[in-house]
């Protein structure tokens, strides 16, 4: 599948990757951690998950600062920056209405573009995401966890070795395949240095768009993993309880990121593609062989240099 890849520049003067695959109406996706626009693309785990939602769609999605194409070296890492870099991303590709993606703190994104623009946004899907930060909805127990792995971040991220690495891995996907592992330790790397995944990190904590629920005016599919350890189910059903018109769809799994392989899947794509207003699938896309690609971390570039 043919991917178009372009530049655009926030407020702050900061270059945001963005690119579009597929045909059809608009579908927006908010940025979520770790991501890399020509990566994800040979990974096990973003590819199938991309393919689908470029099927009869036009999918627009973009590299946050601080991860992929975009730029690393940026002073503000905060979410109403994150805000910013969304509604950048979508006045440069020129659409005026679309349904919009969050998974993960992508969720929280899309959901605050979601209020202060309710007239650009016609759906909103928020998958594995959250309202609250670890800091405000963790014990002291949480938290202190949290501290202490931005500490190993800080100190083994960048490491040929990938032990760090797949401490993340197995809170994001505990079910996956030892390829699917490996590439998402490879991801974690090629997407974003150890400096900017602590500050990812430390602003996660901070997020908070609980109160804003309320507002939210697009309908709203809440899909959320039971099984979760990354983001609590609750947490989920904390989102799908403030949005009014919305409707929490649970997943009988323990990935963060759902995967192909995993029984969920075709759960999750047939609850999107329903909301969405788009035809059940014939076929699925994971019943397709892959090619297998051998391709890992070598001979990908990192952000570019600011």
């Amino acid at each position: 599948m043919r991917q178009e890849t372009k530049f655009c520049t926030t407020p702050d003067n900061v270059r945001i990757a963005y690119a579009a695959t597929g045909n059809g109406p608009p579908l927006v996706k908010a940025a979520n951690y770790l991501s890399h626009l020509e990566f994800d693309w040979q990974s096990p785990v973003w590819r199938p998950f991309l393919e689908n939602l470029s099927t009869d769609s036009t999918l627009i999605r973009y590299d946050e600062r601080g991860c992929g194409l975009s730029d690393w070296d940026v002073p503000d890492f905060s979410f109403d920056a994150w805000v910013r870099d969304l509604e950048s991303v979508v006045n440069a590709a020129g659409i005026e209405q679309f349904p919009l993606l969050g998974i993960s703190q992508g969720g929280a994104v899309a959901i605050e573009y979601a209020v202060r623009h309710p007239e650009r946004v016609s759906k909103l899907v928020v998958y594995g995401g959250y309202a609250r930060g670890w800091a405000k909805r963790g014990s002291t127990k949480i938290i202190e966890e949290r501290q202490a792995t931005m500490t190993l971040i800080k100190h083994g991220w960048g490491r040929d070795d990938p032990a760090i690495r797949q401490y993340f891995t197995s809170k994001f996907i505990p079910d996956g395949t030892l390829e699917q592992m490996r590439w998402f330790n490879d991801l974690q790397r090629v997407s974003c240095s150890p400096e900017n995944a602590v500050r990812f990190q430390e602003e996660f904590g901070t997020v908070d768009v609980s109160m804003d629920l309320p507002k939210v005016k697009a309908p709203t599919l809440v899909i959320h993993s039971r099984g979760d350890p990354s983001v609590p189910f609750e947490e989920g059903r904390l989102v799908a309880a403030g949005i009014p018109n919305s409707r929490l769809v649970a997943l009988e799994t323990r990935n963060h990121l759902l995967l192909e392989t995993d029984p969920a899947w075709h759960k999750f794509v047939s609850e999107v593609r329903s909301f969405l207003g788009k035809k059940e699938l014939v076929s699925t896309i994971n019943d397709k062989p892959r090619k297998k690609t051998g391709l890992g971390i070598s001979g990908w570039i990192k952000g570019p240099e600011t």
